[in-house]
């Protein structure tokens, strides 16, 4: 278990404060009653930081993505990692996961991992994880039509992951050999992926700057999730299907780029998957 506090903590409640404090401050000479509701407000400010705990596998998986969130957004949370042990026979025990299956600690996500805690209360579903942090780190827009916008290129991603997941080669699928996982592998980059990546890119054009402004949107961080992380086979694989997809590799690379991600990527642990 670690506890990640990333430079610039609850940024985008620290900056709301700023620009009242700043308000408030102009009008204090006339209204002694500015300082009273200063005063108030930043009480409000502290009790609204809550504290956050990741539930996951020592793992990227389900729960990266949230873990960028994180470190872009500057929020502190406790990151607590299930133990994955390898078994003969190439299968994998998770006692932690085990037992907090066992006890109910996991009942809000229909007994699966991630979880996050906040407070004591926890939230369950990994997108769901993913938007709460997104919208506490000041990552889904300005508005509520950038908000939208966010979440559809978001799932529009998510569409692009679900659809790799039913073409069937993970190395997790029992039910074909490894000659047929190879096969629609190769059908997945040469074909499927380029063409899911070419309507998504032309998309974006219309909204880049909604997705990756000065500070990259949920979104951004979601194509990043999908052009820029796996195995180094993988990244060599996506890097052709996504050729001449401009704005996407654009997106993926401000992302990649900006000191919050390449601090946590620098420092996460290594994991076996």
């Amino acid at each position: 278990t670690d506890l990640h506090a990333p430079i610039g903590a609850c940024r985008w409640r620290a900056n709301w404060l700023g620009r009242t404090r700043a308000v408030l401050t102009q009008i204090s000479v006339l209204s002694p009653l500015a300082m009273t509701v200063l005063v108030l407000l930043a009480g409000l400010h502290l009790c609204s930081a809550v504290s956050l705990t990741l539930k996951y596998f020592d793992a990227r998986g389900a729960a990266e993505v949230t873990r960028v969130l994180l470190a872009l957004g500057g929020l502190e949370y406790t990151d607590t990692r299930y133990t994955i042990e390898r078994k003969e026979g190439g299968s994998f025990s998770t006692p932690e996961f085990a037992a907090d299956k066992e006890s109910g600690a996991l009942a809000a996500n229909l007994n699966r991992a991630p979880l996050l805690l906040v407070g004591d209360t926890p939230v369950g579903q990994s997108r769901a994880i993913e938007r709460y942090v997104a919208m506490q780190g000041g990552l889904m827009g300005k508005t509520p039509l950038e908000s939208a916008i966010i979440d559809s290129v978001a799932e529009h991603v998510r569409d692009v992951k679900d659809a790799q997941a039913r073409k069937g080669f993970s190395m997790f699928n029992r039910d074909k050999s490894d000659e047929e996982k190879a096969s629609l592998k190769t059908d997945w980059y040469n074909n499927d992926m380029p063409n899911w990546l070419q309507r998504i890119e032309r998309c974006v054009e219309r909204v880049e700057s909604i997705v990756c402004g000065e500070t990259p949107s949920y979104a951004a961080v979601c194509i990043w999730s999908l052009l820029r992380e796996g195995s180094d086979e993988d990244l060599t694989l996506v890097a052709k299907a996504a050729k001449g997809c401009t704005k996407l590799n654009i997106i993926a690379d401000a992302v990649a780029a900006h000191p919050a991600v390449t601090g946590w990527v620098a420092s996460r642990p290594v994991t076996i998957m």
